[in-house]
C-alpha cells in the first residue's frame, strides 16, 4: 500500500487475510483470528436462534469462553461482529482498489472486477452461510441494518478517496462521476446480494458471481431505459 495514503477510519482499519495468509502467522495470532471467527459463527447462529435482542453481550462472550474485554479488542459492538462477513467483504474491497491495475478499463468494470476478485478469496469453509445469516439478521434487525448502511457509505467515502488519490481523475466538486459510478456499484451488488440471497436454490459462490456479472452488465442499459407509457 502506498505510504502516502491517508490513514483510513479505525472501523475499517483491520485487514482481511487470505486462509494461506493465517496458516503463515505466529500461533497467537492465530488463535486471536480462530477467536474472533468462533465470535462471529457463535453470534449468528445464537442471533438467528434467539433473536438479535434475544442474545445479551454476557451470554454471547459465555458461549465462546472469553471475556468482554476480549470481545472489545475485537469488534466493538453485537452489530459489529453480526454484520462481520459483509464487513470484511469490503474492507477486502478496499485492499484491492488500492493496489488493482486498470489496464485502461472504465471505472464500473474496474469495480466489478475487484468485487468479484474478492469474493473469490473469501475463506471457502461456510462463507456463504455467514452471509446469508448476515442479510436476514439485518433485514429483521434494525440497528444493524442502520450500522451495515452506515459501514457501506464509509466504504463508499474511502474507495472514492483511494481512487481520487491513485488516478488523475476530476475532483468530486468539479466532476460527480467518480462517485456516481461507486454509488452505483454499491448499488448493483446490494441488488445482485438481494437476489441472491432470495433465490430459492442452494446459494453458491458461483451464483452470487453470476448474479453480481448480470447486474453490473445491467447499469448501462438503465441509465437510458426509455419510459413508454402504457
Amino acid at each position: 500500500m502506498d505510504s502516502t495514503a491517508p490513514t483510513r477510519p479505525a472501523v475499517l482499519a483491520r485487514r482481511v487475510m487470505t486462509e494461506d495468509e493465517l496458516r503463515d502467522l505466529p500461533l497467537r495470532e492465530r488463535k486471536k483470528a480462530r477467536t474472533r471467527q468462533a465470535l462471529i459463527d457463535t453470534a449468528l447462529e445464537l442471533f438467528t436462534e434467539r433473536g438479535f435482542d434475544g442474545v445479551t453481550l454476557d451470554e454471547l462472550c459465555d458461549a465462546v469462553e472469553i471475556s468482554k474485554r476480549t470481545f472489545f479488542r475485537t469488534f466493538t459492538s453485537k452489530e459489529d461482529v453480526a454484520g462481520a462477513p459483509t464487513h470484511d467483504l469490503w474492507i477486502a474491497f478496499l485492499d484491492d482498489i488500492e493496489s488493482r491495475d486498470p489496464s485502461g478499463a472504465a471505472i464500473l468494470p474496474f469495480l466489478c472486477d475487484a468485487l468479484l476478485s474478492v469474493i473469490d478469496r473469501m475463506p471457502a469453509e461456510g462463507w456463504t452461510r455467514r452471509v446469508l445469516l448476515n442479510l436476514r439478521l439485518a433485514d429483521k434487525t434494525p440497528s444493524l441494518d442502520a450500522h451495515c448502511r452506515y459501514l457501506c457509505d464509509l466504504i463508499t467515502r474511502t474507495a472514492l478517496d483511494i481512487l481520487s488519490r491513485r488516478f488523475d481523475v476530476p475532483p468530486e466538486r468539479d466532476d460527480p462521476r467518480l462517485r456516481l459510478a461507486l454509488d452505483m456499484a454499491v448499488a448493483a451488488f446490494h441488488h445482485a446480494l438481494e437476489g441472491w440471497a432470495a433465490d430459492p436454490a442452494e446459494p453458491t459462490r458461483a451464483s452470487l458471481t453470476a448474479r453480481i456479472r448480470d447486474t453490473f452488465a445491467a447499469v448501462p442499459g438503465a441509465l437510458t431505459l426509455p419510459l413508454t407509457p402504457r
